[in-house]
């Protein structure tokens, strides 16, 4: 896994005390014994969420993952209240879960200028002058402040795509990522070139959606073998998977149903979403060829397209139909 892309990251957070209220009673040349005018404490600083859409993992975290927010000031005398204490604004990208110590979720950040308090400062401690009344009329104490506590929260990534391309290594999920939208992945003739996720953005007329490359799968991902399972939250969100098998795979019915099985393995839901077969690289297989493909998986009641990035066939097609499919 590349070092350069983390999409989980545990991170302590701590928002700031409240300030301690204040002791004091009003003095000038004329007046010996005034009465209470102690300030209220400042109020501590929120740890904040929001959601950055150029920022695409947790990178920037990496090595700063303490996040402590300033306590307030304490009250002053002639009532007045301290200076609230600044707050600390974290930034993480669209997709971003966060998470508490037990793993139960705590807020989704899913847009973009999305802004969330994750903590919230302490309140300040009230003054002297609070508390005076018809009793009590020169008080001597006031309120300390509430103390917050730290946690160490966890940050997961589930990219936000439109379509997720599923595949076994090397079927050529990277190439037509490259060749339908800008995005450069890296593209070699070997397992597990794709990583990491990629992401690029597909254009259809005045309208765009996104797409994302999801690390190959093989069999016995749900065991560890391979890159596992690691990479498989991201098509939770996903609205559309994208099947890929390549024509020059000796039995496709098997890789298909291994496929499937795995994302079973990992969250069956999955398998409720909408899907679409491509068979990629048909420019290596004939027509007679693609016919007995599709007259197998139609029986399957399975939506089957044959494309090649190399010859540009069927591109055209695999975009209008993952369109509708998006907007259904």
């Amino acid at each position: 896994m590349k070092n350069d892309f983390v999409d989980f990251i545990k991170i302590y957070c701590k928002s700031g005390d409240g300030g301690i209220g204040s002791v004091h009673f009003y003095r000038d040349r004329r007046t010996i014994r005034g009465g209470p005018d102690g300030g209220t404490g400042g109020k501590g600083g929120d740890i904040i969420i929001k959601g950055n859409s150029h920022i695409h993992n947790f990178l920037h975290l990496r090595y700063h993952k303490h996040w402590i927010a300033k306590s307030g000031s304490p009250g002053k005398g002639n009532n007045i209240t301290g200076a609230n204490g600044n707050n600390l604004l974290i930034e993480v990208p669209i997709g971003t879960v966060v998470k508490d110590e037990r793993k139960n979720i705590i807020m989704e950040i899913t847009k973009d200028f999305q802004e969330e308090i994750l903590f919230e400062g302490g309140k300040g401690g009230k003054g002297n002058a609070f508390f005076k009344n018809s009793i009590h009329q020169s008080p001597c104490y006031a309120q300390p402040g509430i103390k917050t506590k730290g946690n160490w929260v966890f940050l997961e990534l589930k990219i936000l795509a439109d379509v997720g391309f599923i595949g076994f290594p090397n079927t050529g999920k990277s190439t037509l990522l490259s060749t339908i939208t800008k995005a450069k992945p890296k593209i070699g003739n070997f397992a597990f070139t794709t990583k990491v996720p990629h992401i690029g953005v597909v254009e259809i007329g005045f309208n765009s959606f996104l797409v994302a490359d999801i690390p190959g799968i093989i069999e016995k991902a749900s065991e560890g073998k391979g890159l596992g399972h690691y990479f498989l939250r991201h098509i939770e969100r996903n609205t559309v998977l994208l099947f890929l098998i390549s024509s020059d795979t000796s039995d496709k019915k098997k890789e298909y149903f291994i496929l499937l099985n795995e994302l079973k393995k990992f969250n069956s839901s999955l398998l409720k979403k909408k899907r679409l077969l491509a068979i990629s690289k048909s420019d290596l297989i004939n027509n007679e060829k693609k016919r007995e493909i599709k007259e197998f998986f139609v029986k399957l009641k399975e939506n089957i397209i044959f494309i090649s990035s190399f010859t540009k066939e069927g591109l055209s097609e695999l975009i209008k139909i993952l369109w509708k499919l998006i907007k259904e």
